[in-house]
């Protein structure tokens, strides 16, 4: 009996340290998922709606009125880079570019003037600071882009966090929020694609 229990323990012994032993791989990062469930769509465009716009302005909105319309377009390597042109009415002049990171997600906002070249304020976003969900990620202002609004002058962006949500099947969700209670909300229906509009200013 003495001998069987020690054969058995040797065979547990030797189990654990062959498995403490192997490569495990690494876990993948809700980034990659993300990244993942936007490139699904890739190609195609959907349409979209204002359903958070506080505190209302008594100035009109540039976006109100206007047909919203993202398109999941620069796919050529989705696990690093996705580029989705966000058109607001005419005005090709936007588009989101998302890029992995080392920690996680870069949101930049690229805006051009008709002739494509760069607007005053392009390139402006910041990068997460947490790993985020498969289907919500946060982008808190960069220095970078701190800079930018100083230099024209927008003091009421210098507190940004944008962020993106995607739920399959379902939506696609694009979102600014500062601290003062500003809250800027898009909801695009991902059931019923649409036309695909022209490309962008300057691609």
């Amino acid at each position: 009996m003495h001998s069987q229990a020690c054969k058995t323990l040797l065979v547990f012994l030797s189990a654990i340290f062959t498995a403490a032993c192997e490569p495990r791989p690494e876990s993948r990062h809700a980034a990659d998922d993300f990244l993942t469930n936007i490139a699904a769509y890739c190609g195609k465009a959907f349409a979209g709606k204002i359903t958070i716009n506080e505190p209302r302005s008594n100035t009109p909105d540039s976006f109100e009125g206007k047909t919203l319309v993202m398109h999941v377009r620069g796919c050529e390597n989705p696990a690093s880079e996705i580029r989705i042109p966000f058109h607001v009415g005419e005005d090709h002049s936007r588009t989101w570019i998302l890029t992995r990171t080392g920690n996680g997600l870069r949101l930049k906002h690229d805006h051009r003037h008709e002739d494509g070249s760069e607007d005053a304020v392009t390139m402006y976003g910041g990068d997460t600071r947490n790993a985020g969900t498969q289907f919500r990620q946060e982008f808190p202002v960069d220095e970078e882009s701190i800079a930018t609004f100083k230099r024209e002058g927008l003091d009421a962006s210098l507190n940004n966090t944008w962020a993106m949500e995607i739920h399959p099947g379902e939506n696609f969700i694009y979102e600014l929020t500062r601290p003062n209670g500003r809250e800027f909300r898009v909801q695009f229906d991902l059931t019923q694609p649409v036309a695909t509009p022209p490309a962008p200013w300057g691609y």
